[in-house]
């Protein structure tokens, strides 16, 4: 709860996944992925609920090992704000705010979802993240979502390209980009329009959903966070997972 909204985190879990199968089933460090994100989120003190949207029983039977919650989405959802619309649709469960957490992003922390939601009680309709790009090779990279705001810090575009383009010569440390980061806040309202909504020209080309909210005009919040945080889209992924979480559990103890 945050003042009087109700905050309910969704993490969608999708089990067919292309680029690494059943990589929701993956263990790290010897715990199943889906815990360590479980236990990350059930942490963070302004959720009232937390639980899993799947589209697989063998995803199911995970979750149940380790005490987790969730709810059977249709395996046709095309991407977890889909899975999150399903589940306002069907009434299944009801909230002020919804928080989409990655199945496959086991390093966010609780200040990053307080970054996120700093304004849910102001009146926009989906909040997320950004970061300043600090690796040159990021910026040219079409693996990092790029995005350019206005004056207030809502969105005015995102794009796999090189956002903004800078026409004149200027030394490079003169030149600031910030990558998108993938964590998304939505009012309730906004999943009930983003359920009729279909693609669009833009999302397409680029291949990033964020699109189409702008697209439609949904006002979209982007606040500023410090943290660096990676999802586990390969099975290489794993190896650099757990070398961070090794190195973050030995500051630990």
């Amino acid at each position: 709860m945050i003042g009087s909204k109700k905050i309910v985190c969704i993490i969608p879990a999708r089990l067919k996944s292309m680029r690494f199968p059943k990589k929701m089933l993956s263990m790290l460090l010897g715990k199943p992925l889906l815990q360590w994100v479980w236990e990350s989120a059930s942490s963070v003190r302004a959720f009232d609920h937390v639980a899993f949207a799947i589209d697989s029983m063998e995803t199911g039977r995970l979750i149940d090992s380790f005490g987790g919650t969730y709810y059977m989405t249709d395996e046709n959802c095309a991407s977890g704000t889909d899975r999150l619309c399903e589940i306002v649709k069907r009434g299944l469960i009801t909230a002020d705010v919804w928080v989409n957490w990655q199945g496959d992003e086991p390093f966010i922390s609780e200040q990053m979802i307080m970054e996120l939601l700093q304004s849910c009680e102001d009146s926009s309709d989906i909040w997320t993240l950004k970061k300043k790009i600090e690796r040159q090779e990021e910026i040219h990279s079409p693996h990092f979502a790029k995005v350019v705001c206005d004056h207030q810090g809502y969105a005015l575009y995102f794009s796999r390209s090189m956002i903004p383009f800078y026409r004149d010569p200027l030394p490079e440390e003169n030149k600031v980009f910030y990558k998108h980061v993938g964590l998304y806040a939505y009012t309730t309202e906004a999943l009930r329009t983003l359920a009729q909504l279909k693609t669009c020209d833009i999302e397409c080309a680029e291949q990033l959903e964020q699109l189409r909210f702008l697209y439609h005009r949904l006002r979209l919040k982007v606040h500023e966070t410090s943290h660096e945080v990676f999802g586990i889209d390969l099975p290489e992924h794993l190896t650099r997972a757990t070398l961070h979480l090794e190195q973050k559990l030995s500051l630990l103890s």
